[in-house]
């Protein structure tokens, strides 16, 4: 598939899913090719100028993404991913402060639920569910379902300022240990 000029790998948590992208470029060749999760969503063959930028879309909700090509010494290269406009660590950093995310196991399958705080949509191995929201005695509830089994999420005020607002899982009334995004 990408053979020997696959140069940079990287992994994107979205709220739809994870997402594989790979960048090959040929510097004898002027070939560069991007795959994600192993399709190829660019192809451009001969290119002379050997730094530049490629621009393409990630996930349901095409999400942009960027490599960029830059020329460090001689013949070598750096390549670096930006995801909707921000290098991927400050957008992994802005992602860990505005979802949360659950993997469990539901009927033997493995799941993996994201909640967006700001809007508070559930995802679910990348499909949104439907939901309904309550507000509680000590903050609200958002209620749905994965493979029939009845799930909640509860959101709560930690008490204190820094920590603001805790969000936890609720599977058929057992409590499940959030992710590390």
């Amino acid at each position: 598939m990408l053979g020997g000029d696959l140069v940079a790998v990287w992994e994107v948590a979205l709220s739809d899913g994870v997402y594989r992208i790979e960048f090959a470029h040929g510097t004898t060749t002027g070939k560069r090719v991007v795959y994600v999760n192993g399709q190829e969503v660019i192809r451009k063959d001969w290119m002379f100028k050997l730094v530049g930028k490629e621009t393409f879309t990630v996930g349901s909700a095409n999400t942009k993404a960027t490599i960029i090509i830059e020329a460090i010494t001689g013949f070598a290269y750096e390549y670096t991913l930006e995801v909707d406009g921000k290098s991927l660590q400050k957008f992994i950093d802005n992602r860990a402060q505005t979802t949360k995310t659950w993997l469990l196991k539901v009927e033997g399958e493995d799941c993996r639920v994201v909640l967006e705080k700001d809007t508070m949509d559930v995802w679910c191995n990348g499909q949104k569910l439907d939901t309904t929201g309550e507000f509680v005695d000590d903050g609200t509830e958002t209620h749905f379902t994965v493979q029939g089994h009845e799930c909640c999420i509860k959101a709560t005020s930690s008490g204190r300022k820094k920590s603001g607002i805790v969000h936890y899982l609720l599977l058929n009334g057992e409590k499940i240990p959030a992710a590390t995004q």
